[in-house]
């Protein structure tokens, strides 16, 4: 039993991850809505899955060691555990240590991280800040011009590269040492949504400005696309200050042994995107 499961696999983190074990030569079955529209490394097993059917994954898991989940399916872990599955990696995010079921982010993170913890298998949980990625809402924004209106104007983050986390997350489902460990990967320096807009501006050589919205303009262009509680959430987060995402850890460093990648060298891989 030496399989791999890995959910989300075209994900941001997932594609990374499974291009990660693909390199170091492990079994890895991607579960995946579409496998003929999947794009996955060569020799990779893809597996259609719906993880919202828990009940309805036991093929899915056969023969697998091992599971990297994403959170937010109920049902998910326990039936990994009940098909064999040794060992849980569960994505997770900064507020589950908060404890505060009143937010809706932090509820459902709390809910994945207790049941994995309760599945009977043994478990890491990541804990991860927020994704350098994230700058990709802003896409619509740069189509349009040279101007970026982005909430949260004076909070910094030490934002993470999906790759370092993918990277964290292979070694973890490989050696057992991190069995029972809570890890919290950051990137390397902590920048306000100004700061990351300039770096954006040099290496697209483009003339970008950010403008900071209030909390009263934030709120009003965020309630368009996004739910009332997870709106109510991200404010409980950024303007109460529930969480701190400016912190700086070696996690990355520590457990694959070179430095995270900064938000250039991210802004650099990505910037077609931008294009």
């Amino acid at each position: 039993m030496s399989m791999i499961v890995v959910t989300g696999a075209t994900g941001n983190v997932g594609a990374d991850l499974v291009a990660a074990l693909a390199d170091d030569a492990e079994p890895v079955r991607a579960l995946v809505r579409d496998p003929a529209r999947a794009q996955l490394p060569a020799g990779i097993e893809s597996r259609a899955a719906d993880l919202t059917a828990p009940d309805s994954l036991a093929a899915a898991f056969e023969g697998a060691r091992a599971l990297f989940l994403l959170p937010g399916y109920p049902g998910v872990a326990q039936a990994a555990a009940k098909a064999g599955v040794e060992h849980i990696v569960q994505l997770s995010g900064v507020s589950a240590a908060t404890g505060d079921t009143g937010n809706a982010v932090t509820r459902y993170m709390m809910a994945s991280e207790r049941e994995v913890t309760e599945s009977g298998a043994a478990w890491t949980i990541l804990r991860p800040c927020a994704f350098d990625s994230n700058a990709l809402r802003w896409l619509p924004q740069l189509a349009a011009g040279d101007v970026v209106r982005a909430p949260f104007p004076e909070v910094r983050t030490a934002a993470l590269d999906s790759y370092d986390l993918a990277a964290v997350a292979s070694h973890a489902l490989r050696d057992d040492a991190y069995r029972g460990e809570i890890l919290w990967p950051t990137g390397p320096e902590p920048l306000r949504p100004a700061d990351q807009v300039a770096i954006l501006a040099r290496i697209l050589d483009r003339d970008l400005h950010c403008v900071g919205l209030s909390d009263e303009e934030a709120r009003t262009e965020m309630l368009r696309t996004t739910p009332v509680e997870y709106v109510n959430a991200f404010f409980d987060f950024y303007v109460d200050g529930a969480i701190d995402e400016s912190i700086v850890r070696n996690t990355v460093e520590e457990i694959t042994g070179r430095a995270p990648r900064t938000f250039a060298q991210w802004a650099t891989v990505h910037a077609d995107a931008f294009r």
